[in-house]
């Protein structure tokens, strides 16, 4: 029984020390580190790792190996999932796969633009062919889906990004387009439908988000907040949403990417509207909760400052963009990539807003920085770099 104890004891305390970041903008997509260790303002690149093909995916972490996918080959039939060793960019393994879905994106874009998610023990990625694969750490295939064999209807010309999000055993995944579209939760052990949903048939790259034992949906409808292991509806918020930048949850509120920003609160199986601001309109970058207020880069590159108890405006800072990225943050700081590789570290305390550090990468970066072990690590077309 001791030993048993002990054993135990070990465990809590290696899982309250850890601090992953298992998804898309991270902890519940809130873009911001839970860990008390956070990236110093000395930051310099501390290794970089090559890699074979694009990617706008962003790397995920979990313990001591970082996970990242890219695409690759003329019509980037190559399907690439990554895992290297956090300490020293070492690979520890990859796993290449040949799409079985379209695999036609527009030229910005690609076929690893949906960024992989875990539960700790397993990674799970999907692409923009709906080709979905499951993983254990050590990167032993679990299981296969592609989804275009059940949903052959199921595809975006232009190419689609929606991450998955895992949640108590099921993992949920979103297909959103012009025809087939559909929205699946999926048993993480065999891949297999919990549930099912029609979703609204237009484009939409936008991904979940998980806040309050709910995954929300966001759509051009607005958003929909479901039981992650059955699919069915908490709430729905039918005031329309937008299908690119993504929203953010804090505490009881979610900050919703919705004619600029509107921010909602649960109640009785609905969502009472606490404020709106329209002039807090995203760009591309997914909004950003950080203490008492919520940060929002627009479409020219100005990072904006309001309180998340009003909506009102703080301050503006113009930062070098453009931005297809969103911001991270962790401690007091703020971080965000542009499209040309500059790196941007900004104290959101300072008076006016300040930019503290730039580090110029010289590589195209269109996707989220992810945040781990008091390091930032960051994907290019060509590389993952570690900042630290």
């Amino acid at each position: 029984m001791k030993t048993i104890s002990m054993c135990l004891m070990m465990c809590v305390a290696t899982g309250a020390a850890r601090a992953d970041w298992l998804q898309f903008r991270g902890p519940n997509a809130t873009a911001v580190s839970k860990e008390a260790k956070v990236p110093g303002d000395d930051l310099k690149v501390a290794w970089t790792a090559d890699l074979p093909g694009r990617g706008l995916s962003a790397p995920i972490v979990v313990g001591d190996r970082v996970f990242v996918t890219c695409s690759s080959g003329p019509g980037q039939e190559t399907l690439h999932v990554f895992c290297f060793n956090a300490a020293d960019g070492s690979k520890r393994w990859e796993r290449s796969m040949r799409s079985t879905g379209r695999t036609m994106t527009h030229n910005k874009t690609c076929v690893a633009a949906n960024t992989p998610c875990s539960d700790g023990d397993h990674v799970f990625a999907l692409f923009s062919s709906n080709d979905l694969f499951a993983f254990d750490l050590d990167g032993n295939l679990l299981w296969l889906r592609g989804l275009t064999f059940d949903y052959p209807n199921a595809s975006n010309s232009l190419g689609m990004s929606q991450s998955p999000v895992v949640m108590d055993g099921t993992l949920v995944v979103q297909s959103e387009n012009d025809s087939e579209s559909f929205a699946a939760g999926l048993d993480v052990a065999t891949g297999r439908n919990k549930w099912k949903l029609e979703r609204p048939k237009a484009a939409n790259w936008t991904s979940a988000t998980v806040w309050k034992n709910t995954v929300a949906l966001q759509s051009s409808k607005g958003i929909l907040a479901v039981e992650p292991a059955t699919g069915k509806t908490v709430w729905d918020y039918s005031d329309g949403a937008s299908t690119i930048p993504s929203s953010a949850a804090a505490g009881d509120v979610l900050y919703a990417a919705s004619h600029g920003i509107t921010a909602l609160a649960p109640e009785k199986g609905a969502v009472t509207q606490l404020w709106r601001n329209e002039k807090l309109n995203s760009g591309t970058a997914s909004p950003l909760v950080l203490g008492d207020s919520i940060y929002v880069v627009n479409g020219a590159g100005v990072l904006i400052k309001a309180n998340v108890k009003n909506g009102d405006e703080a301050w503006k800072l113009r930062l070098k963009g453009p931005f297809s990225g969103s911001p991270v943050a962790a401690g007091k700081r703020i971080y965000i990539v542009n499209e040309r590789g500059i790196f941007q570290e900004i104290d959101p305390e300072a008076p006016e807003g300040k930019v503290l550090k730039e580090i110029e990468l010289k590589e195209t970066v269109l996707t989220t920085p992810a945040i781990a072990g008091g390091a930032i690590y960051v994907r290019s077309d060509a590389k993952l770099w570690k900042l630290q």
